[in-house]
């Protein structure tokens, strides 16, 4: 058991890290504000530049990443839960290309206002994602084993690319301009770095994290044997299809704004888990913090390892992530 104090320490690094993570989005890249000049320019000290900066450029983009990144680490910690699989992600079993589809067919022949895209395409990929969850959770039930966890991540992966087939087949008869922002858009090139998209993910964060708090009892209990659980008074099917919308939901309204970002939510719970335990009430709200970090420090290592052009940050966290899923699956073999 780890002591509680420990506990307490590791959130607070955390938390010390999401903010250097911050810092360091803010104040490195082509266009930037110093350190010793970020306090300043927000007491409404900074020159225009340093202003327009840090106000319309850096601050909205990292603050969306952060909250991207949080709510993608919840969807992944959820996931994992309810399949009971290690290797579970919104990205990997197919959740996230079931919105991406869902949001290319919207943006290629729906005539609608740029400006309310930020609103609009978070309830679109809900839709995508959850018809595709609902699919999944479908084709890998059994009625005497429940959800089998690695008959969900093969039909996930099959999923993916299956969803991913069709949006090149949709692509390919739409305008170059149109497949151009798709194509960047699902490399996980982050596009909605405005305030709006802020507004756009952070209600989903306030209505579902108090939620979740409330159920990490639940949530431990959904871990162990469903005989088990059933004799403790827990209906199953109901706190299943609540925490898979929440997890959805999370990872629609992320997909729609900032790309499809595979790995974050399996690299983010599994490190929370790996500091702090495996029960709910330790990690899970761990998970976001580490997921938001690991999400603004990709973004910064693409926009400064080369001057002259940006790697998106999907590929970045790709390359951090594909190594360590490779482990967790010859671990689960």
């Amino acid at each position: 058991m780890r002591k509680k104090r420990n506990v307490k320490q590791i959130y607070v690094t955390a938390v010390v890290l999401l903010l250097l993570s911050l810092l360091a989005g803010i104040s490195l890249g082509a266009s930037s504000v110093g350190i010793n000049k970020i306090i300043p320019t927000l007491l409404g000290n900074g020159t225009f530049k340093e202003e327009f900066i840090l106000f319309s450029v850096r601050l909205p983009r990292v603050l969306v990443l952060m909250l991207a990144g949080m709510a993608l680490a919840l969807s992944g910690a959820i996931l994992q839960t309810l399949t009971r699989n290690p290797l579970a992600d919104p990205g990997i079993i197919g959740i996230n290309a079931g919105a991406g589809l869902a949001i290319t067919i919207f943006y290629i022949y729906v005539d609608a206002q740029m400006e309310n895209y930020a609103f609009q395409l978070p309830f679109v990929g809900f839709v995508g994602a959850m018809l595709t969850a609902v699919l999944l959770y479908v084709f890998s039930y059994s009625r005497t084993n429940g959800v089998e966890p690695i008959k969900l991540v093969l039909m996930g992966v099959g999923f993916a690319f299956a969803l991913s087939g069709l949006m090149v087949i949709i692509m390919s008869g739409a305008d170059q301009a149109d497949v151009l922002f798709v194509s960047k858009w699902l490399s996980g090139n982050i596009w909605g770095a405005d305030w709006p998209f802020i507004l756009a993910i952070l209600p989903w964060l306030i209505l579902f994290i108090p939620i979740l708090f409330f159920k990490t009892r639940t949530m431990n209990l959904l871990t162990l044997n469903e005989t088990v659980v059933k004799g403790l008074g827990v209906t199953i099917q109901r706190e299943r299809v609540q925490l898979l919308i929440i997890a959805v939901a999370l990872a629609a309204v992320s997909v729609s704004v900032v790309g499809s970002i595979t790995f974050i939510g399996l690299l983010a719970p599994h490190i929370a888990k790996q500091l702090v335990g495996v029960k709910h009430q330790s990690f899970l709200f761990l998970s976001p913090l580490i997921g938001g970090t690991v999400l603004v420090f990709s973004d910064t290592i693409g926009r400064v390892m080369y001057s002259e052009q940006t790697i998106p940050a999907g590929i970045i966290v790709a390359v951090l992530g594909a190594p360590y899923f490779l482990f967790l699956l010859r671990k689960a073999a």
